[in-house]
């Protein structure tokens, strides 16, 4: 089961939390690869439906980034989700150059050894 939604109403069945933001996923469209975790606010994912491209709400810095405004690394917008709850987003991108600040092509690359249980 799918639901198509329009801007509007895909941005209006968002459930900001009290700092005014929503956990964005970036997941590789083809690989299904889970890339990073971002946050957005009401402006930061206007921009990303508008333009395609990945634009965040960097927490520590307190500022819109757009990813790969400097590194090059920009996230073009492939399919956009929202969950039942309304309140995370699932964005399949197409990632150029490495999602990870670190240069790693995730940001999920450490495991947990549970094999230590």
């Amino acid at each position: 089961m799918s639901e198509t939604l329009t801007q509007i109403q895909f941005v209006s069945a968002v459930a900001f939390n009290a700092e005014g933001l929503v956990p964005a996923i970036a997941q590789h469209y083809q690989s299904g690869e889970v890339l990073m975790l971002g946050y957005m606010n009401r402006d930061t994912l206007e921009r990303t439906l508008q333009t395609g491209f990945m634009t965040y709400w960097s927490r520590s810095r307190k500022k819109v980034w757009k990813k790969g405004e400097e590194s090059g690394h920009t996230q073009r917008i492939v399919e956009a989700m929202i969950d039942c709850d309304g309140d995370t987003l699932l964005f399949k991108v197409d990632q150029i150059g490495p999602a990870c600040h670190t240069g790693a092509p995730t940001c999920f690359y450490r495991a947990a050894n549970l094999d230590d249980r």
